[in-house]
């Protein structure tokens, strides 16, 4: 259980950096081009959400923290849709709009569970004088009422120029701690940072070796805080977890979470670097804040696209027990969601004999959100719509097994015969419905599209039902 969250809402952070849109565009690959070898994508939905930057105040602000976010953006559509996600999730926006560089946007292609492509609509180059110096002006306006800053570097300009120096000796002067999350060799720029949050691709580019043998990785890390007078040194190592290198004390090598699936580790470094930062400003020990970004690297992983972890996530086993509840304490963690900006999916069945035509649909209906909910027709509900033979496992059994699936987030027994109460209990932001429905026949579609939600339909397999495997074992 986590200590005390609600000193997360005292916090101001200032977040500056590379400000980025994310985008998804999903659906399903089922032939080839005629044109060229390449696959055609049928699109199922789109998805935006903040990146970079952006995606580092999103995890403070599902904390509980109050966020001030500065950067740079293109006068364009992508800044204006980054615009209004920061004021849905309450970021406030001090970013500054330019005519001379487009806001950075990396769009993934998502054919079923498969990544196809990545495309990157960006400049590298370092900011203009005259951008730099507005930010600069903000920035030191709202150091004087900042706990905590973070720097977010991803390189594409914001902090290649004087920022990262100024910001560090400016917070440094007032008494407030500076994380950074680098990017590439040069780290001069970061020289006298409280903590510095690297990979290990990124740290292994400055110490200019790649060895996993504890004494050499420990020898270069200390080598590197001492080069640029760094008090803390984190570096996040995937499956091997967490070095860290404290200003005082033994380093500590913390091992990765165990979790069932590595689903995508997009954003984890910006969710490390988020969580650790505001558990030190917040008053917690190191060791505590190095533990609590542990963890939530791992649950970040284990979701579609990039993704904020909530106090919710943090505060509670993330096991099949707590994923299996009530209606009430469904509301309530629906509603939780909604408020720290999760987008809420939520799709429903019998889900008797588990098999891939469900594990599609599951994973599919997961990448359209932050946060699965899967509605699991009660044991009555199944044999008034299938006869007294069904269902095959009781619901207890049912639900277990979907609870222990990491792409799903909540399972709910419903006793209905639709799962139309439910749906009007939680008003998801997106309906998932495998088969071959038209949206306008799903269950619960005007109730999400009232609430400003949309309705997916994801095809099922060819041959893939319970009541067909269920005629295969009786004709054996």
């Amino acid at each position: 259980m986590m200590q005390n969250p609600e000193r997360f809402k005292n916090l101001n952070i200032l977040v500056l950096g590379d400000v980025m849109l994310d985008r998804y565009v999903s659906g399903d690959v089922l032939r080839v081009s005629p044109e060229a070898p390449v696959p055609v994508l049928s699109v199922r939905s789109r998805r935006e959400v903040l990146g970079g930057a952006g995606n580092v105040a999103a995890n403070l602000a599902a904390l509980g923290c109050s966020v001030n976010l500065l950067g740079a953006l293109g006068n364009d559509y992508e800044g204006k849709r980054i615009t209004k996600l920061l004021d849905e999730k309450g970021i406030r926006n001090y970013l500054v709009e330019t005519d001379d560089r487009p806001t950075t946007t990396k769009t993934r292609i998502i054919g079923g569970n498969q990544q196809i492509v990545r495309f990157d609509e960006e400049t590298a180059e370092v900011v203009s004088p005259g951008t730099e110096e507005r930010i600069s002006a903000a920035m030191l306006r709202l150091l004087e009422s900042a706990n905590g800053v973070l720097l977010s570097d991803y390189g594409k300009g914001v902090l290649k120029g004087n920022l990262c120096k100024t910001v560090i000796s400016g917070a440094l002067r007032r008494g407030v701690p500076v994380f950074v999350d680098p990017k590439g060799r040069d780290w001069e720029r970061y020289r006298g940072a409280t903590c510095v949050t690297p990979n290990e691709a990124e740290f292994f580019a400055v110490s200019g070796e790649s060895t996993d043998e504890r004494g050499d990785f420990s020898r270069n890390a200390l080598e590197i805080k001492s080069r640029f007078d760094i008090n803390n040194l984190l570096v996040t190592r995937g499956a091997k977890g967490i070095a860290f290198f404290p200003e005082e004390g033994d380093p500590c090598f913390a091992p990765a979470p165990r979790v069932r699936e590595v689903y995508d580790v997009s954003g984890a470094g910006d969710t490390v670097v988020a969580v650790l930062a505001a558990s030190v400003v917040s008053g917690y020990s190191w060791d505590y804040g190095v533990s609590l970004a542990n963890r939530a690297a791992g649950i970040v992983i284990t979701r579609a696209g990039t993704s904020p972890v909530s106090i919710e996530d943090l505060s509670g086993p993330a096991d099949e027990d707590t994923k299996i509840c009530t209606w009430a304490e469904a509301e309530r963690r629906v509603a939780l969601w909604k408020k720290n900006g999760a987008s809420v999916v939520f799709t429903n069945g019998c889900f008797d004999l588990l098999h891939p035509g469900h594990i599609k649909v599951l994973r599919q209906a997961a990448q359209e959100g932050d946060r699965l909910v899967v509605g699991l027709n009660s044991d009555a509900s199944i044999r008034r719509l299938k006869g007294p033979d069904r269902p095959v496992l009781p619901q207890a059994d049912r639900a277990s097994i979907l609870a222990a699936l990491d792409c799903v987030d909540l399972v709910v027994v419903f006793d209905e015969d639709t799962p139309e109460k439910l749906i009007r209990a939680l008003i998801p932001s997106v309906l998932v419905k495998g088969g071959d429905y038209t949206p306008e026949s799903v269950v619960g579609r005007q109730i999400v599209e009232e609430g400003g939600g949309r309705v997916v339909i994801v095809p099922l397999m060819e041959g893939k039902s319970t009541s067909k495997i269920l005629l295969s074992f009786k004709k054996r």
